[in-house]
């Protein structure tokens, strides 16, 4: 192993234990989107015991933060994300507290030799990644316009140590049917909320034979009513929208809409329409993955390329890997196959000693990997000219 990736192995080994100890601390304080109060105070004060100084509420974002260290001179800007928000209902059934270790991890490890090279490295902290796409609103407050290359990783299960994984865009579109109670004996005094709902659905289901392959429209009825014998005055539905590109997922957006349009004619029901901010498809930086690979490989921990056929989630590090050069690969907390994210079952193993281990593991491999990016400027070169040639010229309009 190189003699300064070895220096900066050794100083996160150094640290294991408070290390798994923030990782324990975040997985039994679970906070949902924009709510990671306790959490950010958590990971602002494991930086400060380390003597770094902490930016909090970071482009006014209360639960988002940034921490920066200088070399010795101007150089590349490389920042470790760390996401830390809960799913509800289950905790960190994503291991979002394995992300926020590895990113405070590896920028510890990092600084330790930062002095001697030109640059800076910072952690940002990013909320609201399971919903409220806290990177796309970091993104328009200048979040990332102080950074060149983002690092990060996620926890997977099943063995599954993958690189240069992609993702697809996505969004949300949550509607509330208003229409007017009535008994159920006569319904024409009322206007039924819920049968609006359900005429969006099935208009749905009509057309959902004419998606694309990696389209997907999926949604609940989070409210339909109070009683079976009053006609429900309000409805409550959520969608979760997913497809090859942003592009795409506006076009999806539309034909919801249009869904939901044709209900109100249908049902005299009247709809109040949120969207939120589209997860962009991801494209990662295959020089930066590689680098990251065989770090990794240095450390035992072998990683694959995906199954190409494989319809993956989304994530909003898809909208940062559009502006620069990123990476988001995934190592393994389990080797139990039955394990999926998004599970109680996923929640229990984000805390087991398999994802202590990974905890360590990964934040040497991304402090290793930001090590080259410092170190070369031909890789600086290699690297930003992938991500010019991936990214589409749609998105540099």
């Amino acid at each position: 192993m190189n003699q300064q990736k070895q220096k900066i192995s050794e100083k996160i080994e150094s640290i294991r234990d408070d290390l798994i100890e923030l990782s324990h601390s975040i997985h039994k304080n679970p906070e949902t989107s924009f709510n990671e109060y306790k959490t950010v105070a958590i990971i602002i004060d494991f930086l400060k015991k380390y003597g770094y100084d902490v930016q909090e509420k970071y482009c006014g974002i209360d639960t988002s933060f940034k921490a920066v260290i200088k070399g010795r001179e101007n150089g590349p800007k490389i920042s470790f994300l760390a996401e830390y928000d809960a799913l509800r209902g289950i905790g960190h059934g994503c291991g979002h507290n394995i992300i926020a270790t590895c990113a405070a991890g590896a920028f510890i490890g990092l600084a330790e030799i930062i002095k001697d090279y030109a640059g800076e490295i910072s952690i940002i902290g990013t909320p609201a990644e399971e919903g409220g796409a806290g990177k796309v609103l970091l993104l328009d407050r200048g979040g990332f316009d102080n950074t060149e290359y983002a690092l990060m990783m996620h926890p997977s299960s099943g063995g599954n140590n993958l690189v240069g994984r992609g993702g697809r865009a996505a969004s949300s579109v949550t509607v509330s049917f208003k229409g007017k109670a009535a008994h159920s004996s006569v319904p024409s005094n009322g206007i039924n909320a819920l049968s609006a709902a359900i005429s969006v659905f099935n208009q749905i289901d009509m057309v959902r034979p004419n998606f694309r392959i990696q389209d997907n429209i999926n949604g609940i009825i989070l409210e339909g009513g109070v009683a079976s014998n009053i006609i429900p005055e309000l409805s409550v539905c959520e969608f979760s929208i997913r497809a090859e590109t942003m592009l795409r997922i506006k076009e999806l957006i539309t034909l919801v809409e249009e869904c939901i349009a044709r209900a109100e004619s249908l049902t005299g029901a009247k709809a109040e329409i949120k969207v939120e901010p589209i997860y962009a498809e991801r494209y990662p930086n295959m020089p930066m993955c590689e680098a990251f690979k065989c770090n990794m490989s240095e450390l035992g921990v072998e990683m694959f390329y995906p199954d190409p056929t494989v319809l993956y989630g989304s994530s909003d590090i898809g909208n940062v890997s559009i502006k620069i050069p990123a990476i988001h690969d995934y190592l393994s907390i389990t080797d139990d196959k039955t394990i999926q994210s998004h599970s109680s079952e996923y929640t229990k193993a984000a805390a087991m000693p398999q994802a202590d281990d990974i905890c360590i593991k990964g934040a040497k491999g991304l402090a290793m990997t930001g090590f080259d990016i410092l170190e070369s400027e031909e890789f600086r070169n290699t690297i930003n000219e992938f991500h010019t040639r991936q990214v589409p010229e749609a998105y540099r309009k």
